[in-house]
């Protein structure tokens, strides 16, 4: 246990791990604080203004030569001889719960009075760490769950894809606005319709909400750590609250 960033792990995997936890305890929290108040979450039907955008196959050769044009590094995009195109994506993930990887373990089992190994299949949860990016080299015609998919097994992670969403993040008039993409929609057009920048679009990875999953879909064990989560969010958010309010009422009882 990490005495500044209260990162956990296993003690036979902390040489294993590769974390800065130098900095001061809440370092950076005041960012992700300010961002949160800025977010404002649009319709998910919404279509952006890139995304109503239709391309030729000549306005996509043009737009591949204007993006290239403007980029700082190699991650170039290429068209194909099909008239479809290849490039790269940039994937912040802002997971704020743990994610499960698969973890194996042989222990011996009795079976008729003889030791037999017996590999047992086990998993093992962690908290990915903040600012977690990674860059996706994919197709023009590859889709919103397709890329989910990739990440996933980028770092092993072994939970139900359906537990995640990949959404796009815009900044306009100093307001932050965040939309789900839906499974068929394709990643690499709306980077290249909205150009390279960043603060024009970027793409986050996030839990899904609570009642767009379908909960029947995960196993008793997944259930009960899920619920486990949620009261220990829960009592964690009430915490917050009541010492909120308790600083209020201080400050009242100081004025009066």
């Amino acid at each position: 246990l990490s005495p500044d960033c209260s990162f956990t792990c296993h003690y036979r995997c902390r040489a294993l791990v590769r974390l800065d936890c130098s900095g001061p305890p809440g370092a950076g929290d005041e960012d992700n604080g300010n961002e949160q108040l800025l977010e404002k979450d649009t319709n998910v039907d919404e279509p952006s203004e890139w995304e109503k955008t239709e391309l030729d196959q000549a306005q996509v050769e043009q737009r591949i030569k204007e993006y290239n044009s403007q980029i700082n590094s190699n991650l170039f995009m290429s068209l194909n001889k099909d008239g479809s195109y290849t490039g790269f994506i940039k994937v912040q993930l802002k997971l704020v719960r743990p994610v499960s990887v698969p973890a194996t373990k042989r222990v011996p089992t009795l079976q008729a009075g003889r030791p037999h190994p017996q590999g047992v299949k086990r998993r093992t949860s962690f908290y990915l760490p903040k600012g977690t990016v990674k860059h996706l080299h994919i197709l023009s015609h590859t889709r919103a769950s397709e890329v989910i998919d990739a990440l996933l097994r980028k770092f092993t992670v072994i939970d139900n894809p359906r537990k995640f969403a990949l959404f796009e993040r815009s900044e306009k008039d100093d307001q932050v606005y965040l939309r789900k993409l839906g499974d068929d929609e394709q990643p690499l057009r709306l980077r290249l319709l909205a150009g390279p920048s960043e603060k024009v679009l970027s793409f986050i990875l996030k839990e899904n909400e609570t009642g767009e999953v379908n909960w029947d879909a995960f196993t008793l064990p997944e259930l009960h750590n899920f619920l486990l989560i949620l009261q220990r969010e829960e009592e964690e958010h009430v915490r917050r609250l009541r010492h909120r309010y308790a600083r209020c009422r201080q400050k009242m009882q100081e004025a009066l």
